[in-house]
């Protein structure tokens, strides 16, 4: 479940992401990231993952930087590459 706590923490992972990585657009790295943080909805020790989350998406624009085209408003191309 998702607090208050980590939802700000979250919120700082992606001001972060944006700032490391300019030439993203800040709309396709906030996606990422929440979709990636999607991933741990279920986990039952939350205390790592904000960390996890950024440690995930970081590698994912190092390696695959982001395009969101066409009308998905998920960006299933973009999520292809994680």
């Amino acid at each position: 479940m998702l607090d208050d706590k980590e939802a700000a923490q979250i919120d700082q992972v992606i001001e972060r992401l944006v700032a490391h990585f300019p030439a993203q657009s800040p709309a396709e790295i906030e996606l990422l990231v929440r979709r990636i943080h999607e991933r741990f909805i279920d986990a039952r020790v939350r205390d790592f993952v904000p960390l996890l989350v950024e440690k995930a998406a970081r590698q994912t624009v190092s390696v695959y930087p982001i395009e969101i085209t066409g009308d998905d408003p998920y960006g299933a191309e973009a999520m292809a590459t994680i």
